[in-house]
Formats: C-alpha cells, structure tokens, sequence
C-alpha cells in the first residue's frame, strides 16, 4: 500500500479488499437464469472497487491583455489552503453526464454557463490524490471576464490569476500538468481557428482578436495576414459599430454561431 495513505485508510482499504466477493462462476450462473431486470435488481455495485471520480475546468479568459485562469482556494483536506481549479465529484443524484457535473461546478464560481466548453483529457492514478485512486476528467471552457466578473468577485474563494503567476505557484493536486495541457490545446486552437475569441467579450476588434491569438502562440502575426484570413473565412459580423483604441476608431464585431466549427486549412502563422 502506498505511503501517502494514512495508516487508519490503509486499514479499511485491505479490509474492503479481502472482503469476501461472489466468484465470478457463480456471477455467471445467476446471469443465466434471471432476466436483465432482476439481475439489475440484484445488482451489487459494492462487487467492484471504484476510483474516486470528479471533474477539474480550466477556465480560461482575456483581461488587460493578459491570459487569465480561474483558480479556487480548498478549504478542505487534503491540500487544505492550496489554489487549484474549480471542480468536484459527481453528483449521481444531480449529474445525468460529466457535462452536467462540470457546468454546475462553473455555475457555481462565475453565475453563468461558459459559451465554449471541450472535454480536455482524462487522468488516472494512485499518486493524484492522497484520499486514494482517483480519476478526474479534465475539460478547457472560455469566458469573457466581463461576463462573469461581478459573481466571481462575490465568491471568496475564487479569483482570476494571470497565466504567468499561476505557473509559479504550488497548486493543488497535479493542477499545473492539467493548466498546461489545457495551456496547449488552447496554442493549438489558436493556430487553426478562431476558438480563443470566446475569451474576448461579446463584441470585439480584430486587433484584440489578433493580440489574443499572439499571446496563445507566443509570437507576433502579420496584422494584414491576418486580417485577411479572417474576413476570407466569413466567421465574424461586422456590427457597424465602433470603439476608439488610441487611434482611429476600430470596428466591433461578433463571432457567427457557427464559427468555433470552423478549422484553418494552415495555421494563421503561415
């Protein structure tokens, strides 16, 4: 038994583990002559062991030309006063799928259901988490920080952090693996569609949309280039209005409905 288990749950988890299980002949037998409805009647889900099951987001946004990540402080053991991501375990009452588990954990620290949410990766093990094995489902959402920064504000153990402060903090559990894979995918979107402006606010300018896309891939984007490609794929509406940006006045736009589909035959630093 690993050394991180305490000495009392070491204890139960060998008593559960030597406890007396119905072999699997007899299983078999008893399959054969009942129904599907009686064998699920009769079913004893205690037969098998189960991992710890929950679900980590790693929301993402774009304030003050900044990427931001949005970290919860636990006020439980283990990794009491740790920051790590908003999550939880599934609620078999509440929770009809993953999704479900995920978004009301969202719901919970920023008031509103993020408008791009993907399942990232699944991640098992039993290093993960000293409570035992454990599996988490891990997915990427985006927000507009204006969109939920009154409720976050509200929510004292929830803050938004920048990307680069968050890298070099102790998190809980193995959170900063799952912020850079997260971290990565993000790059990745980045380079082949226009994803990322799911961070932005509702209306945004093709300079914030561009900003955006050069601090995800780390390198600056030829402004006409990317223009270009933008207005050639058809994914924005210009709404006719504008906003100052320190020059001439810049022209707002918003995402089509169907825009996040959209893949870059080449990535946008061609």
């Amino acid at each position: 038994m690993s050394s991180f288990l305490s000495d009392k749950k070491t204890q139960t988890l060998r008593q559960y583990a030597s406890a007396p299980k119905t072999p699997t002949y007899l299983l078999q037998k008893q399959t054969e002559t009942m129904d599907e409805k009686q064998f699920l009647a009769d079913y004893d889900k205690r037969q098998y062991d189960s991992p710890l099951l929950t679900v980590d987001a790693v929301l993402f946004t774009y304030h003050e030309a900044c990427l931001k990540v949005l970290l919860v402080q636990r006020s439980n053991h283990p990794e009491l006063g740790k920051w790590g991501l908003p999550g939880g375990f599934v609620d078999l009452i509440r929770d009809i799928t993953l999704e479900d588990t995920v978004l009301r954990k969202l719901q919970e620290k920023t008031g509103i259901e993020p408008p791009y949410l993907e399942q990232l990766q699944t991640i098992g093990n039993a290093q993960r988490d000293k409570r035992g094995w454990s599996v988490t489902i891990a997915y990427t959402a985006l927000m507009a920080f204006q969109a939920c920064y009154a409720h976050v504000a509200t929510v004292a153990d929830a803050q938004w952090l920048a990307l680069d402060t968050v890298a070099e903090m102790d998190l809980a559990f193995d959170h900063q693996a799952i912020i850079s894979l997260a971290r990565e995918r993000l790059r990745q979107k980045a380079l082949y569609s226009i994803v990322p402006a799911y961070a932005l606010e509702e209306t945004f300018t093709l300079p914030e949309l561009q900003a955006l896309h050069e601090a995800l891939i780390g390198k600056g984007l030829q402004k006409k280039s990317f223009r270009r490609r933008i207005e050639q794929a058809e994914l924005l509406i210009d709404t006719g209005e504008k906003r100052s940006e320190g020059g001439r006045p810049a022209a707002l736009y918003k995402m089509k409905k169907s825009a996040g589909n959209y893949t870059f035959v080449r990535n946008l630093e061609d």
